[in-house]
């Protein structure tokens, strides 16, 4: 029987959504091993919207669900309505989204927090140690949810200020090339870099693909 990963997005398009290249190859290569995806995003406004030709703030509304029905071909539910039953684990790609609308780090750092549909999720999932994978700035919203309580050994690369912050939410940061893995075993979370050093996507794809098969090596 196929395990059933939940993939959290984040709206769509690195500067204010979801990475996509992150996201595409994680759908991939969860596909590709089989596994049964539920795509999921909180129904809730965005932080910004961003003109990826620009690079400058639009002034638009738009509303993350929908964003990200996008990139999951519509396929696609609200994370507040998810119940951890649902779901053999978890994985979440990075992209500015995860740091403004899955949480307020890009904007609050250590103090940020986290939407409430994602929080319950997450500390649900771990709850009952189903596995959780975290690419990218998407680390910052693990430690934020499990560094007190956990202690919870993530990556985001090897950048300095991002990693004093997470540390100061209560994880222990580990420095990992763009396709190195921090696998944490006591509390099943598995983290890589990807954008945070990658140069393009045949380096993210590296990292992901490990990191997927340690996610499904654990279910």
């Amino acid at each position: 029987m196929a395990k059933r990963i939940g993939v959290l997005l984040a709206g769509s398009g690195y500067l204010d959504g979801a990475e996509i290249h992150e996201a595409t190859l994680a759908l991939y290569f969860l596909d590709k091993a089989g596994a049964d995806i539920v795509c999921m995003a909180p129904n809730i406004a965005q932080a910004e919207v961003v003109d990826h030709w620009t690079g400058k703030p639009t002034g638009e509304i738009r509303n993350v669900l929908v964003e990200s029905a996008r990139i999951a071909r519509g396929k696609i539910r609200d994370v507040a309505t998810l119940d951890e039953n649902e779901l053999d684990a978890l994985l979440i790609p990075g992209g500015f989204g995860a740091a403004k609308n899955l949480c307020t780090f890009a904007m609050d750092g250590p103090d940020c927090v986290v939407d409430v549909g994602v929080a319950t999720l997450v500390r649900a999932l771990h709850a009952n140690k189903k596995p959780i994978g975290a690419l990218c700035i998407a680390p910052s919203l693990v430690a934020r949810l499990l560094g007190q309580t956990h202690q919870v050994a993530l990556t985001i690369g090897s950048d300095a200020a991002t990693a004093t912050a997470l540390e100061a939410m209560g994880a222990k940061h580990l420095d990992r090339s763009v396709d190195a893995l921090a696998i944490d075993e006591a509390n099943r979370v598995v983290s890589t870099p990807c954008y945070m050093l990658a140069r393009g996507p045949a380096e993210v794809g590296a990292g992901v693909e490990k990191l997927v098969t340690q996610l499904l090596a654990w279910v």
